[in-house]
């Protein structure tokens, strides 16, 4: 069951696309916008990776760091990264720790067949850690927009 408004954000630690080890802690007194996503470098995730990236100044300027966390490994989010010039760290979670301490690893349905993946939601974290929103329904294209609200 994913975490609600109102939860505290797990302590979390990973790596990012750089080989940094990245702690939610390293954020303490900040606003956090930490977005799951299932795959680096697909149309959906790029879409909303982009959404991100293209508002980014905006997010700060909001008082937001902004994190990204898929299964993919640190060699893959680099790639994805550099390919399309993202300005914030992607947290690679194989091990599948991060996705299942907030609740968004689960069952996912494509063209009839049902397997485990990440369920695409993005969480807004005030300064004590506090989850405020929860954004499930995202729209990729857009998301910077729905984060800003």
């Amino acid at each position: 069951m994913a975490l609600q408004v109102g939860d505290k954000a797990p302590s979390i630690e990973a790596k990012d696309q750089d080989g940094n080890s990245i702690k939610l802690s390293d954020f303490q007194g900040k606003k956090i916008v930490i977005y799951f996503y299932p795959k680096d470098s697909t149309p959906a995730c790029t879409a909303q990776a982009c959404s991100l990236r293209d508002n980014y100044e905006a997010l700060l300027a909001k008082g937001f760091a902004v994190l990204g966390v898929s299964v993919d490994d640190e060699k893959s989010h680099k790639k994805f990264a550099n390919k399309y010039s993202l300005p914030f760290p992607l947290l690679a979670d194989p091990d599948h720790n991060i996705v299942e301490a907030f609740g968004v690893w689960g069952e996912k349905m494509l063209y009839g067949r049902k397997y485990m993946g990440t369920i695409r939601t993005t969480f807004i974290i005030d300064e004590a850690g506090v989850i405020q929103e929860v954004i499930s329904k995202i729209d990729t294209k857009n998301h910077a927009a729905q984060v800003l609200g």
